[in-house]
Parts: structure tokens; sequence; C-alpha cells
């Protein structure tokens, strides 16, 4: 006597798959203060596991010390980008009374220009400035206690990343081990392939994100010196830096650069600036990021697009950062489950999967010949 197998009706196994992705949602908004300071840490692991190898094989390091050094390491590194911006900031703290007096006269004159074309006058205008900034001034404890928290908040974030990342480092065999042991002995080829090529890609998508930051960065600070802004090397950095958000960060470093040349030159020098930042976008977009970042990820713009601002909603200014590196492991996974490969392909570009079903059909042409 055979079993029949039963397979369940479309709309029960739709029904199940949104139950499914709703509660994992909810896991992971709810989550948030654990899932996102471990995920940072897990790629930071990643960036620095060849540093910590070197160190452990080369220089004999035990592997606590080798995980430590390399956090050392990248902390010097973030400090020495914080410490070159906060120079920059410090010259720009330093011309306070120049900037209040270009910002008072530009807000003169746009008072003025609300006068003619609106018809209200001066008196109505700093009226409602004034109950403004009573108000806010009546707010100011406030405000200074949630300045005081977001810091401690973001401190203590930092804190847990670095944290992960040292005991990822230092556990990692650990970690390999128990998936292997979870999806059993006999799929250790898949998951020690889809271990390897995460550790891979992301690392090129990171490194690549770096170097792209920093030639964008060499580029505006070129153009804004050429130009003959005033603070051309703090703008420089505040372009490359906010390049590192996916489309989303050029417009922020362009309303950020055009303010504080505004804020210290003219307009023209402005507009001049925000053309530069455009152009440099566009040069970005069209040859450095295919070039450096380009294939590592291979993730459609749609997707990637769709994924960032999923990210933003679920968990804000991390999730976008996280967005395409958490989708470029689901593609490596997809793409290696045979169950899974038709999302694997929705995430991807389709140019291999193409590529191979041309071969295919090629291939049966010439068999059939």
């Amino acid at each position: 006597m055979s079993l029949k197998k039963v397979t369940a009706p479309f709309y029960e196994r739709l029904s199940l798959v949104l139950i499914g992705l709703l509660s994992l949602g909810y896991i992971v908004i709810m989550g948030k203060e654990l899932l996102d300071p471990l995920i940072f840490g897990f790629l930071f692991a990643i960036l620095l596991l060849p540093i910590a190898a070197f160190l452990e094989r080369r220089l004999r390091f035990p592997r606590a010390l080798a995980s430590f050094f390399s956090i050392v390491l990248l902390i010097s590194f973030i400090y020495g980008v914080g410490y070159l911006v906060g120079s920059q900031i410090s010259n720009l703290a330093n011309d306070w009374p120049m900037l209040k007096s270009q910002v008072g006269q530009s807000l003169d004159d746009l008072s003025q220009w609300i006068q003619h074309a609106f018809n209200i006058n001066t008196a109505k205008q700093m009226s409602y400035v004034h109950d403004t900034t009573k108000k806010m001034m009546a707010s100011g404890s406030d405000v200074v206690g949630q300045t005081f928290g977001a810091i401690s908040s973001l401190a203590l974030f930092y804190l847990f990343i670095f944290i992960f990342t040292f005991f990822i480092l230092l556990y990692r065999r650990i970690l390999l081990r128990f998936m292997v042991w979870v999806f059993n002995d006999e799929n250790a080829p898949i998951v020690f392939d889809i271990v390897e090529n995460i550790q891979r890609i992301l690392r090129q998508y990171i490194l690549g994100l770096l170097l792209e930051m920093f030639v964008v960065s060499c580029l505006a600070c070129t153009a804004f010196w050429i130009i003959g802004v005033k603070y051309a090397v703090l703008l420089g950095i505040i372009v490359g830096l906010f390049n590192l958000i996916p489309y989303l960060g050029i417009f922020t470093a362009l309303i950020l650069s055009s303010m504080i040349t505004f804020a210290t030159g003219t307009i023209k020098e402005a507009l001049t600036v925000a053309a530069c930042v455009l152009g440099i976008h566009a040069l970005d977009s069209n040859f450095l990021l295919p070039t450096i970042v380009g294939s590592k990820v291979k993730l459609n713009a749609l997707i990637t697009f769709l994924g960032i601002i999923l990210g933003e909603m679920i968990w804000g200014l991390s999730g976008m950062f996280l967005s395409i590196p958490i989708m470029a492991i689901m593609k490596i996974v997809f793409d290696r489950v045979e169950s899974l490969k038709p999302w694997g392909f929705l995430l991807g570009s389709g140019q291999e999967e193409t590529k191979s079903a041309m071969k295919k059909m090629s291939a049966v042409k010439a068999d059939k010949s």
C-alpha cells in the first residue's frame, strides 16, 4: 500500500508564508537593540578576520590577543577619521562670528524677499520667530536631556559592536562547527561554501565602499579647492562619508555642503559646489561604483532600493547601512538551496542566470543538429 503525498493548497501555503514573514518582521523590530550591534559586529569581524588570522599564524599571538589587537586597529582607524573631521569642524567653529554675521545678513535678505513676495511685514515675521524661539527655550531642558540620552545610547551601541566583534572573532570556530552540526554533516560542503562566499563577498564589498569613499573624498576636496571654497577638506570629507549611504546620502551631502558654502561665501559658490557634488555623484554612479564596488554583491537596483527603504523603516539609519549586506547574504544562501533559487534569481541582476540559460539552449541545439 503506497501513501500519497498530500500537498497543501496554494492559499494555505501563502498564508503560512505571510504569517512567517510578519512574525519575522515583528521579531526583527523588537530585537533591534540586540540584533543591530550584533550584525555590525559580524560585519566588522569578517573585515578583521584576515588581520586576526595573520597575527595568529605569523606572529603566534593567542586568539584572544589577536582579536583584541585587531579591534584596536579598527578603533585607531575610526579615531583617525574622526580626528580629521573634528579638526576641520574646530576651524569652522573658530570662524563662528563671521558665520553668524553672514547668516544674519542672509536672513535679512530673506525677510525682505518674503515681505515683497507675500506682503508679510518684518514685524510679523519677527513676532513669529520670537514666539517659536520662546517655545523652543521652554522645552530646552527636555531637548538637553534627550540629547544626553541619545549620546549615551550611541556610546553604548558602539561598545556593544566592539564587544560582539571581539567574541565573534574569538569563537568563530565554535560558531562554524555549530552551523555544520545544525544542518547535518552531509550538508557540510554546502555550509562551508556559503560561509566562504559570505566572507569573501562582504569583505570585498566593505573594502570597496571604503576605497570608493576615499576616491570620492579626494575628488570633492580637489574640486572644492579649485573653486576656492574655504572649508574644502571638510566638505570633501562630508561628501565622501555621506556617499556611503546608498542613493539618499548624496542629497544630504549636497544640502550640507551647499549650506556651509553659502554661510562662508556667496550664492554663486554655493551653486557651484552643488553642481560639483552632482557631477561627482554622476561620475561615481556610472564609473567608480561599477568599477570599485561593482558586481561584489550582484543585486539588482530595484531590490536594492526597496531594501534600503525597508531597512530605514525598520531600523532607521543603521537599517539603511545593513540592508545591502543582509540582502547579499540572503542571495548567497538562496542560490545554494534548490527550493530557494527562484528567490535568489529575483534578488540578483539576472545576467549570470541568463548566460547559463543561453549556454544550455545552444548546447541543446548543437545536440539536435
